[in-house]
């Protein structure tokens, strides 16, 4: 038979794994259920001297923690799955929360009016860039498109021009630290290093009462599952498997035929819209904003989010938001002057003796446990073969 007459096998690729295993799917229903409907509960329908009653301050702190996991969550997206460590995402976070803040600062004014910190300056007028802040639909879509458009433009540039590394790293830096500077200023507009404070109301519902603080819990809740779903479904897709070969081997997956700079920047303004998103989330729960987000340390110190709770795979991020937090919680109460160092010595230790994070400690731990053994067993031996 010749090979013309050869009948051609078609190749049967693997089917895409599931989403979620049984397991998966039964924590994320009971998530849900503890976000939507338990924690409401225990705080709305307690007293608050009953034994349950989860507390306003409770309720406040992890609505803030879950904004963190969502950040931790993109900046897992590209350093843990496309091997890019951006220390410049405070920009992002930051950029959400003032789109934010701008419509809020509108409705505290009222129709027409300026808000409050233009009046101490003797302003006329609104500045050109809060002409669509009275408009909640617009501030919704800003969330996602203003720092979607300062990533894609800054990732261009940098991608096309092949920078990576830890020159990557010092030019996220740089645009920060820049941008900073640019907000701290009184004649851009937004509000100098005071920022914007001081929120009465969303769509006409005041921001200080009990419901709005649970409504805002779950609305971070809910912002936070469906992050986790959405990155999940990116990774274990074809697109997220290139991305992962252009993290372990950018050369070999150009090579294949794939060019890296597509995926790279397109990743990269996913992830800068997530944190949008976390801002905007934030904003209204701590009823402020100003430039000291944007700072390097706070960029920094989400980076460490996710190295404590382990990168590429996407739980252990969440986990390093909430534990860090916490402990920052209690420590800058405790004994303030002591943060920055632990802080520093956190990254450090995770860095040399728990590499894979909390997330895979355990199997570390095992994995060292199981080698004591083995070695254990060994020495007797080889004493009597010695012998």
């Amino acid at each position: 038979m010749t090979a013309a007459n050869t009948p051609s096998r078609a190749i049967v690729l693997p089917a895409p794994p599931p989403l979620l295993g049984r397991r998966g799917w039964a924590l994320c229903i009971v998530a849900l259920l503890a976000i939507c409907a338990l924690a409401p509960a225990l705080n709305l329908l307690l007293p608050e001297g009953h034994a349950l009653h989860l507390s306003d301050y409770l309720i406040g702190i992890l609505g803030k923690f879950m904004c963190y996991a969502i950040v931790a969550l993109a900046i897992d997206l590209i350093w843990g799955y496309t091997g890019i460590l951006s220390l410049g995402h405070g920009l992002f976070f930051a950029l959400g929360g003032y789109v934010m803040g701008m419509h809020l600062m509108r409705e505290a004014a009222g129709p027409g009016a300026l808000p409050a910190f233009m009046g101490f300056l003797d302003w006329k007028a609104l500045p050109w860039h809060w002409a669509l802040s009275d408009s909640f639909v617009a501030t919704v879509l800003l969330v996602f498109l203003l720092p979607g458009a300062v990533a894609g433009l800054f990732g261009y540039f940098a991608f096309r021009s092949r920078i990576k590394g830890v020159y990557f790293s010092i030019i996220t830096q740089a645009l920060t630290y820049a941008a900073m500077l640019l907000f701290f200023r009184n004649e851009t507009g937004f509000g100098g290093n005071n920022g914007f404070t001081g929120f009465a109301t969303v769509l006409g519902h005041s921001l200080h009462t009990r419901a709005m603080h649970v409504l805002l819990f779950v609305l971070s809740g809910l912002a936070l599952l469906g992050c986790f779903l959405f990155s999940r479904w990116l990774i274990r897709s074809k697109y997220g498997r290139v991305l992962q070969a252009i993290r372990d081997a950018e050369s070999r997956t150009m090579f294949c035929g794939y060019d890296p700079l597509p995926y790279k920047l397109s990743v990269w303004v996913i992830s800068a819209m997530m944190c949008g998103l976390a801002g905007a989330l934030y904003v209204p729960q701590v009823g402020i904003i100003n430039p000291s987000e944007m700072s390097v340390g706070n960029s920094i110190e989400m980076a460490v989010w996710t190295a404590v709770g382990g990168r590429a795979s996407l739980v252990g991020p969440i986990i390093g938001a909430f534990a860090v937090n916490g402990g920052k919680s209690w420590l800058t109460v405790a004994a303030p002057e002591y943060w920055l160092y632990v802080l520093g010595a956190l990254f450090i230790v995770v860095t040399l003796f728990m590499p894979g994070g909390l997330i895979r400690l355990p199997g570390q731990i095992r994995e060292w446990s199981a080698r004591r053994r083995a070695q254990a067993g060994t020495s007797p031996a080889l004493q009597g073969a010695q012998a």
